[in-house]
């Protein structure tokens, strides 16, 4: 069913271009035929929820059918222009890849409006910001040169669109310099976790706010009266479970979570930093995806005095990323070492403050009892409470000499561990430290 319903978006397409060209080269009345949906498919479901217009859904189909059959637009060109010949009144470049026609916002405004002044006014309004499908990024036109028409730039989809619309499914974005953020996942439950209760009780206001977030802004109107979303921060030393905790969030609420990795967003060049910020953000508008920043002291940190032009950047950029951090309409989180890392106007705009600290001596019991493997066995000389009175170790430190004396009981294929095997993995962890 899904392929029925391209073939008819694409088939209604090809009538309405046809019927311009009629008109434009054989003086024949134009008019964009009508469309009727069919079968069930993600197509289908996007074109009801959206409810388009004749002239959006042939806006649609332009973007998308360069993804499905290539040379589509040249083909109907050659029938009027069997010769063929420069046609610029039908826009359209060519792909550095691809040797057909890739249509413009001048292709689209042709088909509709033809050379008809008054009607091509008219329909400019379907390029506006405020169109649904520009306004949640599921189409865009290419940027242009300085001084060029921006019409003449090319009509594109999101790429999450055209998986869904030709496959049924849609696959979660990779890192990448276009997409700086990393998917984070975890086996762990909540129980594996060890924080003190205040910290859970913080952490139950931001599930319950993920759970409850939409009623709300929308059944109790407080959307008009909220900023969009909910800011938190993290802090406190390395180690402490902030990422893993917002790792869990996500999944014990259905959503994905993704660790923005801040120096491939930060750029040395001036203006890019922003460029990488707003393709990331446009990308998660509207996913309900939880976005992690983590030490987000590199950006966020004390603003500097404007003593020269990279000064004045730099806080162009931080002033961005908050601009885009207030008005996204989910979660954010920023992890930081130190609080007072993070500039004093900052901390005024988080809606969450929650410190992790590191674990105490009852804490560190708890971690040791929950990591080490259940086939593994105590020597009668070792007592954990020991351990956990005489070192200072955090969760990481603590996971990271679980698998150094799991490795060796394995290799030795002695499985008691032993008093002096589990001194030898801390003090191998703390060398690591400089300690």
């Amino acid at each position: 069913m899904m392929g029925k319903e391209i073939l008819n978006i694409m088939a209604f397409l090809q009538t309405a271009s046809t019927n311009r060209l009629e008109s434009h080269f054989e003086g024949k009345p134009f008019s964009i035929p009508d469309f009727e949906m069919i079968g069930d498919s993600p197509l289908s479901g996007f074109l009801k929820h959206y409810n388009l217009s004749k002239e959006e859904i042939l806006l649609l189909a332009a973007a998308l059918v360069p993804h499905i059959i290539p040379g589509f637009f040249d083909k109907i060109i050659e029938r009027f222009l069997p010769n063929g010949g420069d046609f610029p009144e039908f826009g359209g470049i060519k792909g550095e890849n691809q040797r057909g026609m890739l249509p413009t916002g001048e292709t689209l405004l042709f088909i509709l409006a033809g050379i008809d002044l008054s009607e091509r006014l008219n329909y400019l309004s379907l390029f506006d910001k405020s169109n649904e499908l520009f306004k949640h990024h599921i189409l865009r036109l290419a940027q242009v040169k300085a001084g060029e028409p921006h019409l003449s730039g090319k009509l594109l989809m999101d790429a999450e669109f055209i998986e869904v619309f030709t496959t049924g499914k849609v696959s979660l974005p990779s890192l990448s310099i276009d997409f700086p953020a990393e998917h984070l996942q975890s086996q762990l439950k909540w129980e594996d976790l060890v924080l003190p209760e205040q910290v859970w009780s913080q952490i139950n206001d931001l599930q319950i706010w993920l759970k409850h977030k939409d009623t709300l802004q929308r059944e109790w109107d407080l959307g008009r009266k909220l900023k969009p979303g909910y800011r938190a921060l993290f802090y406190g030393p390395p180690g402490t479970g902030k990422t893993i905790t917002a790792t869990l969030l996500g999944k014990y609420t259905k959503k994905e979570v993704f660790r923005i990795d801040l120096s491939m967003v930060v750029s040395k060049y001036i203006g890019e930093t922003e460029k990488n910020l707003a393709s990331l953000f446009d990308k998660a508008e509207n996913k309900d995806w939880i976005l992690f920043f983590d030490e987000a002291d590199a950006i966020f940190g004390k603003r500097t005095g404007v003593r020269d032009a990279h000064d004045k950047y730099a806080n162009q950029e931080v002033s961005y990323l908050l601009q885009r951090i207030e008005s996204y309409n989910g979660l954010v989180i920023l992890a930081s070492n130190f609080r007072s890392n993070i500039d004093a106007a900052f901390i005024r705009r988080f809606n969450a403050i929650i410190y992790f600290p590191p674990p105490k001596v009852e804490d560190r019991l708890l971690l040791w009892e929950k990591s080490l493997p259940q086939l593994m066995s105590l020597e009668k000389d070792l007592e954990l409470r020991e351990i956990a009175e005489r070192y200072e170790l955090n969760g990481s430190h603590i996971m990271n000499i679980v698998q150094y004396i799991s490795l060796v009981s394995l290799e030795s294929r002695n499985f008691v561990l032993t008093k002096e095997l589990m001194i030898k993995g801390i003090k191998r962890e703390m060398e690591k430290e400089g300690k």
